[in-house]
């Protein structure tokens, strides 16, 4: 499937918005340009209008002004007398008025008579006659001189009669001339009245482009029309277009900025947080989930949400794995369950056909029954194991923490297991602490047993030869108690290491194979010792032996000092004329008590039920003794102990059951049972019950 890319659609969006968006802003700043332009052409010729609208007016009094004087009658007679009192008093005195620097008259020869200047004019006769013949024609004309002074302005007009005030009528009596200087004053003056900047300029000057400022020039000509300077008037442009102009360049370099910098932040925050989404989909890249976490924004939480969604999937794969390696270990478990089962049951039966339908002789007969009994031994310890390991699976096992006086327990277990291994050529020892615990210690005795015996258990089993040691030290600072179970037996291979407290797996050798079992003692083991707080370890090397270490929680119950109990070793002895109440509903159960203590002599009696128990033991003072099944119909065992104890407290009652887990036996010790045995029975701890209890009874009685 060919996959269609977001990122170009996206990229084409901006760019043809970003077109519309040129087009419109060239079409604005070519309209601002065209406007600037228009209105700076105006604006000059506006300019123009005004500075030649002022300077006409700025005249127009010396042409009123010189036009009275020339058509005076008196002047026209002063042209006759030359007589210099009258001009000196009259025409002489009125350079103020005309704001003057020279007033000078001519003959109608064009010669020079008089004049009257201001020191800034030293020049006696500049005024050309060619402007004279001008001014018969016009009769006042205005035009400009360069003298050695400088550039000069200069009003003639034609002196007639006052009854020839068009000046057309009679000749030219002479020519009277009104001239200023066109110096700082003079520009000052005019900068005053056209509100502009002047500067005095060369013929044919061009004027600097300058945007901000419009520009006028006024020729100025002489009497033939010949430039001989420019006055060049600038104002400042009030309707200023840079600052536009200057915005909109900022306004399209802002724009291209924008656009890059958008098609970089577009390209980082969407077409590749969205390319890693994609691969992230496609392949599950676990790199493109880590960037994709590390983006900003909501792509950000997607990363996150694809981390948790393929950390859910990893787990649910494992747990797939798990389940599926459960199910094989499983079933791996119960082939093995089935085997282990069917052989002491294959045993059982085969050997109980061949004593019942063979002909067989006492020595043969013997033989068999022993072999029946291991075989029953052996299958009731399967499914001790079954049971116990049910009961951790489905967390039915709690810890019943009493008084244990640690050295006791050891010394006790040593003595007890010592005893089963004499048949083997195995240095059983044990060790000694260091520092033995002085004061009684809180935890489960019973688990605390059961895990001590397994692991024993397993080093005598695979050692066949050598030594077998296991002891315990306190552990002060870190409040713990260390025990060690070494053997120098067969060792396990190092890759088996991470499954031996596995409860479906197990070491399998040809050794393992011979001994049997289900290999669930060390994981019932592991399982106790956390339970109790603890953890435990294994050392081992094939063919060198194995090590296994368990720490449990010091825990100190009253600082009393405590003494070693010596290990009492019961013999058997024969009790005569002893009456034995025996509570069993099960009549073969029944039948097999009175079997095994045929040869004894015990009075039995039997009780079908609990209550039927409660009534013979409450009616009959003479029982010496009560085997009590735990499991009966109407009343059970714990029921009818309830209501024997308050009347008979000082009856023994040994509960009898099918139940053998750890916990059913404290609940049993709760109960108030005497002591226990369970099933299938076993003769000798039976005849132990029955010797122990009964002689205690007998000398109490005494």
């Amino acid at each position: 499937m060919k996959v269609k890319k977001t990122f170009p659609k996206i990229l084409w969006l901006i760019i043809s918005s970003s077109i519309f968006f040129i087009i419109l802003y060239f079409a604005l700043f070519y309209y601002t340009k065209k406007a600037e332009k228009q209105v700076y052409r105006d604006s000059v010729e506006q300019f123009n209008n005004e500075i030649y609208k002022l300077l006409s007016l700025e005249s127009k009094p010396i042409f009123v002004a010189i036009n009275n004087d020339t058509n005076w009658d008196e002047f026209v007679d002063f042209i006759a007398t030359k007589d210099k009192v009258w001009f000196d008093e009259t025409i002489g005195n009125e350079l103020e008025i005309y704001d003057a620097d020279y007033l000078g008259a001519y003959g109608a020869d064009k010669k020079f008579i008089i004049r009257t200047p201001t020191p800034s004019i030293k020049t006696l006769d500049f005024i050309p006659k060619q402007s004279m013949d001008l001014l018969n024609k016009e009769g006042i004309k205005k035009f400009y001189l360069k003298i050695p002074e400088g550039i000069v302005e200069i009003t003639g007009a034609a002196i007639h009669p006052s009854d020839d005030p068009l000046k057309n009528k009679t000749n030219t009596s002479g020519y009277f001339f009104v001239v200023r200087l066109i110096d700082q004053a003079f520009i000052k003056n005019l900068e005053h009245i056209t509100n502009s900047e002047i500067q005095l300029v060369e013929a044919n000057f061009k004027p600097s482009d300058e945007k901000n400022k419009i520009a006028s020039v006024f020729q100025l000509k002489d009497s033939q029309d010949k430039v001989i300077g420019e006055l060049l008037f600038q104002r400042n442009f009030e309707v200023y277009f840079e600052n536009t102009t200057n915005l909109l360049y900022i306004i399209i370099i802002a724009f291209f900025v924008s656009l890059l910098v958008n098609l970089i932040y577009t390209r980082t925050l969407v077409y590749y947080p969205l390319d890693l989404v994609r691969r992230v989909l496609e392949t599950g890249n676990k790199k493109a989930i880590k960037l994709l976490k590390e983006s900003n924004g909501e792509f950000s939480y997607i990363g996150n949400l694809f981390e948790e969604n393929n950390n859910q999937k990893l787990e649910l794969i494992t747990a797939k794995i798990k389940a599926e390696e459960s199910d094989r270990l499983k079933s791996s478990f119960l082939a093995n369950l089935s085997h282990e089962i069917r052989t002491p049951m294959n045993a059982i039966n085969g050997f109980t056909d061949l004593i019942l339908n063979t002909d067989i002789n006492e020595t043969e007969k013997l033989e068999y029954l022993n072999v029946i009994e291991k075989s029953g031994k052996n299958l009731v310890s399967i499914i001790d194991d079954l049971i116990e390991m049910s009961k951790i699976d489905s967390n039915q096992i709690a810890p019943n923490y009493t008084l244990v006086n640690l050295e006791s327990c050891v010394n006790e277990l040593y003595e007890t297991i010592k005893v089963t291994i004499q048949n083997k050529d195995i240095e059983f020892i044990l060790i000694k602490s260091s520092l033995p615990a002085e004061f009684n210690i809180v935890t489960d005795d019973i688990k605390l047993k059961q895990v001590i015996i397994n692991l024993l258990t397993n080093a005598i089993k695979f050692t066949d030869v050598g030594m077998v040691t296991f002891g315990y030290e306190i552990d002060e600072k870190n409040q713990l108690i260390h025990f060690t179970v070494r053997d120098t037996g067969l060792g396990i291979d190092a890759e088996e290491h991470k499954n031996i407290f596995d409860r479906f797996k197990r070491v399998d050798s040809d050794v393992s194979i011979k001994v049997g079992g289900l290999g669930l003692g060390l994981a019932i083991s592991k399982a106790y010792v956390e339970l109790l707080g603890g953890s435990i370890s294994l050392e081992s090397k094939v063919g060198e032996g194995s090590t296994f270490y368990f720490s449990i929680p010091l825990k100190y119950a009253k600082m009393e000092n405590i003494s070693v109990r010596p290990i009492n070793n019961l013999e058997v002895s024969k009790s005569e004329d002893k009456l034995i109440l025996i509570a069993e509903d099960d009549n073969i159960n029944f039948l097999l008590f009175q079997k095994m203590m045929q040869n004894k002599n015990y009075q039995i009696i039997r009780a079908i039920n609990g209550q039927e128990a409660v009534e013979i033991c409450l009616n009959n003072p003479n029982i010496d003794l009560v085997l009590m099944d735990i499991k009966m119909p109407i009343m059970t065992g714990f029921e009818a102990i309830e209501r024997i104890q308050p009347m008979r407290p000082t009856l023994p009652i040994i509960a009898q059951t099918a139940y053998s887990s750890s916990e059913d036996k404290a609940k049993i010790e709760e109960a108030g049972f005497t002591d226990y045995i369970t099933k299938p029975l076993n003769r000798e701890r039976l005849f132990d019950l029955l010797t122990t209890y009964l002689e205690e009874k007998s000398k109490d009685e005494e």
